[in-house]
């Protein structure tokens, strides 16, 4: 088997296989329906001219019935019925093929009568008649002829009888199909000329489809090749600098216990950077997999206090925020407690990330702000800074992972661009959304929105 290194060419060959197979699906069902289209025209049409032909039938019938005497034979009061009859022996039965006649019973030059005694022998005739149809014709009830230039033609057999209902002989009345012929023709051709016409509108229709149906999957392999190659990029990083620092150490021919300690210390500290990416990949594949099975938190919930978590974390970086000479404050703008179900180390790693990238990007002087208030059935958790800010097109791709808005400075200051992602992940596993408001040179105001307790599933 020849692997397909090229994943373009993948997803285009995919993509031809299933426009091709949505495009054949589609025109044997489109086959299908204008067959069945067809069959449904022409049996209503073939029914309405037998529904005509037997009511013509019928009507002369009843016209007929009452004069007829004996069997056989024709009265001389029949051309009341008939004015224009021919009787087989008279000259004018050949002459009907070129000169029609019709009785008022009939329309003229649409149906054409034959009387036939009861051995089957035709007795007279009314109107055009088919050109080289045998004078002794099968009495069915219903027949298809053919006359000697191959047009075809409808006829009904009905039986006659006397006044005194005696067996008199047969009544047939016929109409040509040459009209329903060419229609049913016409429809024919329209049908199987417009079926290419419409495949090659279902092949397009069909691609646009299946590019359509592509996208999501080809987007995931993009995001998963960009996510491998990012992965794969963080972690070479702090392994070329374990590497390349046991090498200088090994080139040396002598080590002092200061040197010895200066190298470990850099391992040590590659060592942790390591050890922290790989901890947060694998939270964000976890997480990942618990949204992917539709649960909102895979790990211990509990009732959490929204209050004494900001109050926490704002101690937890207070040193931290006055080293860098930062403001950090808590403004807790409710009353009641707002309590949500959930897991708390999750929650203290996205309140803290956010809170952690404040500090980050926010220069000395400046302040850093956690605010806890409530806006409809949701606790609302603001961080907002006075810092660098972010600009519209950044705001866009900041919950990407290992994206960084300032990538130099965050590489210097250890981070990974899993920050982000990761609060991202764990407000979804919530159920909840981060929102971002922020402009350039005055600072960023991220925005957690969390459902309350009696919203979320136990």
């Amino acid at each position: 088997m020849v692997l397909k290194s090229d994943p373009n060419q993948l997803f285009e060959q995919t993509r031809w296989r299933l426009a091709s197979w949505y495009a054949g699906i589609l025109a044997v069902v489109l086959g299908i329906s204008g067959f069945s289209f067809y069959q449904v025209v022409t049996y209503a049409h073939r029914l309405t001219i037998d529904q005509e032909l037997e009511s013509q039938g019928n009507q002369i019938h009843e016209h007929l019935e009452p004069i007829l005497k004996h069997p056989g034979k024709l009265e001389a009061n029949i051309t009341r019925v008939f004015p224009h009859i021919c009787l087989v022996e008279t000259e004018c039965y050949s002459s009907l093929h070129s000169d029609p006649h019709a009785s008022k019973a009939i329309q003229p030059g649409t149906y054409y009568i034959r009387l036939l005694d009861i051995s089957g022998n035709l007795v007279a005739v009314v109107g055009k008649q088919p050109p080289g149809l045998s004078k002794n014709i099968s009495k069915d009830y219903w027949q298809n002829l053919k006359d000697t230039k191959g047009d075809r033609y409808r006829q009904i057999s009905l039986v006659l009888h006397t006044q005194d209902f005696q067996s008199w002989g047969y009544l047939q009345v016929g109409r040509p199909l040459k009209e329903f012929d060419h229609y049913a023709s016409n429809l024919r051709w329209m049908l199987l000329m417009g079926l290419p016409a419409a495949i090659a509108l279902l092949m397009l229709v069909s691609w646009w489809l299946a590019g359509r149906a592509m996208q999501p999957v080809y987007q995931s392999y993009q995001l998963l090749q960009q996510f491998s190659t990012d992965a794969a990029h963080e972690l070479r990083t702090p392994l070329a600098a374990i590497r390349a620092t046991i090498e200088s150490t090994l080139m040396t021919n002598t080590v002092s216990p200061t040197e010895m300690r200066e190298t470990l210390q850099t391992i040590r500290r590659q060592n942790l950077r390591l050890s922290k990416l790989v901890a947060d990949l694998l939270l964000l594949c976890r997480m990942d997999r618990d949204l992917t099975v539709s649960s909102p938190v895979q790990s211990d919930r509990e009732p959490i206090s929204l209050k004494d978590l900001v109050t926490n974390i704002t101690e937890d970086f207070a040193a931290l925020a006055l080293a860098s000479e930062i403001d950090l404050s808590a403004e807790i703008l409710v009353s009641t407690p707002l309590i949500i179900i959930g897991n708390y180390e999750q929650l203290y790693r996205l309140v803290s990330n956010l809170t952690s990238n404040a500090l980050k990007y926010t220069p000395p002087g400046g302040k850093v702000t956690l605010i806890l208030d409530r806006s409809s059935n949701c606790a609302r958790v603001r961080v907002r800074d006075t810092g660098i800010g972010i600009s519209s097109d950044d705001r866009q791709k900041i919950f990407d992972r290992f994206y960084r808005v300032d990538s130099e400075r965050s590489r210097t200051t250890g981070g990974s661009g899993l920050g982000l992602s990761i609060a991202m992940a764990i407000a979804a596993a919530h159920q909840g959304a981060i929102e971002v408001q922020s402009e350039l040179g005055k600072g960023s105001n991220f925005i957690i929105l969390l459902p309350l307790r009696k919203n979320i599933p136990t």
